[in-house]
This record gives C-alpha cells, sequence and structure tokens, in this order.
C-alpha cells in the first residue's frame, strides 16, 4: 500500500529487527554456515514428536485450560522437587507459556509500571530492555566487562533506589556463558532482603553447564523465590525452538498477577505439545544428559580452534561460545561478523548489539549446538583467517 498519511508515534524509536533475524538473513543469503542465532541443528527425540503426533490423533487439539493442562504442571512441580527439593504449587505457581520470551515479557508487564527502574545486566538478552520501556519503565544498565563478566554488586548497591522495582539475572548467561556463583546468590540476598525489590530470573538454559558446575537455580533458595519469577523454555533442552512452549514458576502473589496479563496475552498455548511434554518430562536422563552432551560439543569446537588467531573466552554454559577478533582486526564487530559471514561464509552475533551504548569489545559469539561436520566446517573457515 502506498500513500498513506497515517501518523504514527513508535513506542520503540530505538530498536530495529534484531540481529538474529539479520545476520541469519545474511547468512542464507551468502550461503554461509550459520553459527549466529541460537537453534539446535539436530531435531526433538523421536519418541518425542510420537506423543505430539499421538495427543493430536486423540483429538486433543482445542484450548488447552489459560495456566496449562494439569498433568504438564504436575510433571514440571516433580521435577523441581527432584532436581532442587523445591515444593511449588502446581495448581498455582506453574503457567505454561508460549516459549520463554513470552513469559519475560508477561512477567515484566505484570508488575512493572511507569517510572519503574529495572536493573538489567549488559550484554543482555534483547527482549529485556524494550518490554521495560512498553510499559513507562527505566531500564538502568550494569556493564559486565570480559574475560569473565562477573556481576559487579557494589555498582548494583550504588543505584538501588526509591524507584528500583526489578532486577533481571540470566544463568547460564546468553551471550557470555557465564554462570552465577553461591557470592552472586548471597549478594542478590543481601540486597533483596527487607526490601520490595522483584526478581525475574531467566534459566532457559538450566541444564546446560559444564565442568562439573551446578546451575544455581532461584527455585533453591525459598527466600529468593518468594519474590521471583522464574523463567524455563522446552525449546532449549529439547532441541525444539520452533515449537515456542515454556513455563514460569513464580509465588501465589506474583502469579495471579502474571495470569491476568497472560490471558489477554496468549490465553494458553498449543495443546498436544503440552500433553507430550507432560510425558517426556518424567524420562529424567533426557535433561540431565545434556550437561555432557553440550560439554562435548563446546569442547570439540575449541579443539578445533586452538590453532587458529581467534581467542577463546570462558565457556561455562549454554550452548555459546565467545572468540575475541582482538588479534586478528580492530574493525567494529558488527562489521566484522558481516566481513566473516561475507568473506569466511561463517555468521556469528557480535558481542556490542547486546549493550544498549554498543560497547565493543572485539568479540563474537558463536552457537555450537550443531552436528560435528557443521562445527568441522566452521572451524576450517576460521582457520583460515
Amino acid at each position: 500500500m502506498q500513500g498513506s498519511n497515517l501518523k504514527i508515534t513508535t513506542k520503540l524509536p530505538e530498536v530495529s529487527t534484531t540481529i538474529f533475524t539479520v545476520m541469519s538473513a545474511l547468512a542464507n543469503e551468502q550461503n554461509a554456515i550459520n553459527l549466529s542465532q541460537g537453534f539446535p541443528h539436530f531435531q526433538p527425540d523421536l519418541k518425542l514428536q510420537s506423543l505430539v503426533k499421538k495427543y493430536m490423533e486423540m483429538g486433543l487439539n482445542q484450548y488447552a485450560p489459560m495456566a496449562g493442562i494439569i498433568p504438564l504442571r504436575k510433571a514440571i512441580a516433580e521435577k523441581y522437587r527432584d532436581l532442587y527439593v523445591a515444593e511449588i504449587d502446581f495448581e498455582k505457581e506453574i503457567t505454561i507459556t508460549a516459549g520463554g520470551t513470552q513469559a519475560i515479557f508477561t512477567s515484566i508487564l505484570s508488575v512493572v509500571n511507569k517510572d519503574d527502574e529495572v536493573i538489567i545486566f549488559e550484554p543482555a538478552y534483547d527482549c529485556y530492555a524494550p518490554t521495560v520501556e512498553l510499559v513507562g519503565g527505566k531500564p538502568i544498565f550494569i556493564k559486565l566487562r570480559a574475560p569473565d563478566f562477573r556481576i559487579p554488586w557494589d555498582e548494583v548497591r550504588a543505584v538501588l533506589g526509591s524507584k528500583s522495582r526489578m532486577i533481571i539475572i540470566n544463568s547460564p548467561h546468553n551471550p557470555t556463558a557465564s554462570l552465577l556463583d553461591s557470592t552472586d546468590i548471597d549478594a542478590l540476598t543481601e540486597i533483596t532482603n527487607n526490601s520490595d525489590l522483584l526478581i525475574l530470573s531467566d534459566e532457559v538454559y538450566e541444564h546446560t553447564c559444564f565442568d562439573g558446575r551446578e546451575h544455581e537455580s532461584i527455585l533453591r533458595y525459598p527466600h529468593l523465590l518468594k519474590r521471583s519469577f522464574v523463567v524455563f523454555s522446552f525449546g532449549k533442552t529439547y532441541h525444539s525452538t520452533g515449537w515456542k512452549l515454556g513455563y514460569c514458576i513464580a509465588p501465589e502473589a506474583l502469579m495471579k498477577e502474571f495470569r491476568k496479563v497472560h490471558q489477554f496475552n496468549v490465553f494458553s498455548v498449543n495443546t498436544p505439545f503440552q500433553y507430550a511434554f507432560a510425558d517426556f518430562v518424567k524420562e529424567k536422563e533426557q535433561y540431565k544428559s545434556l550437561n555432557n552432551i553440550y560439554q562435548q560439543k563446546r569442547d570439540l569446537f575449541l579443539n578445533l580452534l586452538k590453532d587458529s588467531k581467534f581467542s577463546a573466552l570462558p565457556c561455562h554454559g549454554t550452548y555459546f561460545q565467545l572468540l575475541s577478533f582482538e588479534k586478528i582486526s580492530q574493525m567494529y564487530d558488527v562489521d566484522f561478523a558481516r566481513e566473516l559471514t561475507i568473506e569466511h561464509k561463517v555468521a556469528s552475533i557480535p558481542i556490542s548489539v547486546f549493550y544498549h551504548d554498543k560497547m565493543d569489545q572485539k568479540i563474537l559469539r558463536f552457537c555450537f549446538a550443531k552436528d560435528d561436520d557443521t562445527l568441522i566446517k566452521a572451524a576450517e573457515k576460521l582457520n583460515s583467517i
């Protein structure tokens, strides 16, 4: 359509098409190996796929209950009782969502109001700040820096004030592959104690922690859980990102507010998929083996690149590896990522896009959730630089 005189005031003037879409499109255009967007290169388990088909053929294709089917919420509660000795009310404290991002979006919309301040650690997953801005809140950015990307808790204490409403944490962390540890939990406890500060804990990579390190889930800590929304993703755990299924766990008072928004956002999500996961979540080895699977992928990728001019940063979790190109070029990381895709046929994500001020540390993010042949071919191209 042309000739429209509509006047539109954008609510997100600084937001454009996500870097994931841009780099994946460039990879397709250039016939490059796509290690940019974070999706697995392999299919969900055949048994899980057959369960989806089974429940579709049984006729379970209409609306699910708004909060999710009871068998799935029960299975989730049992999972975390087993993992973390967490006592979660499956009826009042779990809601099934259309992926992790919708759970994050809904959590923020449900409790953050105009002029509320939300602490965001950068580099940050790119949905956090825009969602805060959509509700009239104010993102308060605190930078994590290479090589370890640890949270500077003194800086957090310095920005806390009467308008502080929420702190968003993400572990295992996308894009840096860092993990929170017990000292971070102690600091978070001290900061939130005797306050009204809420926590949004993004734990979608919960089952990808390496080298024997454990995931410090908020579900382990009742004193923190009582003020938290905790977000998870079936897609990340079961290689099914396109199914867009996740869930949020929160105490009853917070979940009541969450569901008020959820019911007018998506209302409910894929019914036959929920029934399939209700069965499949009970197979514990499927998620308990994930750490080893992805650690082997990480180790293969790093070993293949050991003689390259790239420098690997620590990778303690997720399925992302950060590589510094400082010894190769002083180009802006976005420009170098484009050149790498066009000239060398390997697509990555520049880390500067995860900072609101586009801070450039000459680092790219590569997804190693790919089959071995893809990683070998990508490494050959990167080694040639």
